[in-house]
């Protein structure tokens, strides 16, 4: 992790680089103020906070460089905690590029992936979680996403954790004062209502660590992979699904030899789906190392569409990998329905629907079967509170452990320094979530992800 200077003033462009209307180059820091007045042809350090001001962007020579707005961020009352200055500058690489180097000329240095976000944490302006859904309100590529992202970045989760840590702090202060009052141990608290309370506080982080597998799918997306014998129509479903011609479809077995990949979004959540080369024996090694990666891609979804067709009888290709499906993950597709078709035998699957591709039919029976599927349970609520993060997820179950060692101890009428010290390591790991017990190693791991620049 770099070393941290509270009120060292730092400089980067805020937004995408490339052709634009508009880029903005941020500034941030105790000297930042005092930059913006070298650059920038008004008084800078007169005007008040949150105005903006069009003037000349200068260098050192009184050159011009740019016509911009600026706009001034005072202290507390900016997303970093410290004097904040904006640059709207015209936008393309040359424009944006020749701003931030008289910036950086004027006194700031160039800001490390994540800082400005970084200062807003270290200035306690957002907690740990609170800071890594920036970074996910960013990158989300789905609805449900961007929602699960901001509820975060509104301090759902972090609320929820310091629920948790409020309730163990005070099972903490009742077990201490059994150590120092043993003989009046009932006044704070009975031990069956330590066992009952505690118990009931365990099964509420129990609840929110389930939501994780859930709370990773709307993140993350969902990898989903068609899958059966050539010529079933695995790339007119991906046509029809994606509602462009993505994919060539032709009757000649083999057509597709490699992983076609495509984004797609489904009832709110980001779907990965990957149209795979057809299955069945062959000594073609083009077409042998299309039916590897296929098998592999089969292995590795989250979810797997196996076609069949309809027009004609199971083959053993189709036998061989309705036996290799996981069903809990896979959902089985007869595909063109729109034909004459045989009677069709009952399969030993719970998840089965008919379609057309190519006539568009039963896509949307489709798309439920995959809703249903993906969400066991029922999709969570728009106002549940999922975790998403792995880190998050092993720390929670830390202190669920902790939490369990002390009500075992409690049950087991075991000194009360016992429990006391496993609660106190369970009020850490909840810690570590939200930052109030986190390390320079987590810290350097989550900020090194974001984009210079946030």
């Amino acid at each position: 992790m770099y070393s941290y200077q509270p009120g060292e003033t730092i400089a980067a462009i805020a937004t995408p680089l490339g052709e634009g209307g508009i880029a903005i180059i941020r500034i941030a820091g105790k000297k930042a103020i005092e930059v913006a007045d070298r650059v920038f042809s008004g008084p800078v350090h007169s005007y008040e906070s949150h105005t903006l001001h069009f003037g000349r962007i200068v260098d050192q020579n009184d050159r011009l460089i740019d016509e911009a707005l600026l706009s001034v961020m005072v202290g507390r009352r900016s997303y970093t905690g410290e004097d904040t200055v904006e640059i709207h500058c015209h936008g393309g690489l040359i424009a944006s590029r020749r701003v931030l180097e008289v910036v950086f000329a004027a006194g700031a240095r160039p800001a490390r992936p994540g800082e400005f976000t970084f200062k807003a944490f270290m200035n306690g302006k957002l907690d740990l979680t609170q800071a890594e859904s920036v970074q996910q309100l960013i990158g989300a590529k789905s609805e449900k996403a961007f929602d699960l992202a901001l509820s975060h970045l509104e301090g759902a989760l972090s609320r929820k954790i310091s629920a948790f840590q409020e309730k163990l702090v005070a099972f903490a202060a009742i077990l201490e004062a059994w150590v120092d009052f043993p003989e009046d141990e009932t006044s704070f608290a009975t031990r069956q209502e330590m066992v009952a309370d505690l118990g009931s506080l365990i099964q509420e982080m129990r609840t929110l660590l389930q939501t994780f597998h859930d709370g990773r799918k709307v993140e993350q997306g969902v990898s989903l992979c068609i899958a059966g014998a050539p010529n079933v129509g695995k790339s007119s479903l991906l046509n029809a699904l994606l509602e462009q011609e993505r994919a060539i479809v032709s009757a000649i077995p083999g057509t597709t030899r490699d992983l076609i990949e495509a984004d797609l979004t489904l009832g709110g959540v980001h779907f990965r789906l990957q149209d795979t080369a057809g299955i069945r024996p062959s000594e073609e090694p083009i077409e042998q190392e299309g039916i590897s990666r296929s098998k592999k891609a089969m292995e590795r979804a989250d979810l797997t569409l196996l076609l069949l067709d309809a027009f004609r009888p199971l083959e053993t290709e189709d036998r061989q990998l309705l036996d290799s499906l996981d069903q809990e993950r896979a959902i089985v597709v007869w595909n063109k329905i729109d034909l004459p078709m045989p009677k069709r035998h009952s399969l030993p699957h719970p998840h089965v629907v008919e379609i057309s591709a190519k006539e568009r039919l039963g896509l949307k029976e489709l798309q439920d079967k995959i809703s249903q599927v993906l969400w066991e349970k029922g999709a969570p609520a728009t106002d549940e509170v999922l975790i998403t993060s792995l880190r998050h997820k092993e720390a929670l179950a830390q202190a669920i452990e902790g939490s369990e060692r002390a009500l075992s101890g409690v049950r087991e009428r075991l000194s009360p320094e016992f429990p006391a010290s496993d609660i106190r390591n369970a009020l850490q790991q909840l810690g570590t979530i939200i930052g109030t017990d986190v390390t320079e190693d987590i810290l350097s791991a989550i900020f090194s992800t974001f984009c210079i620049g946030k």
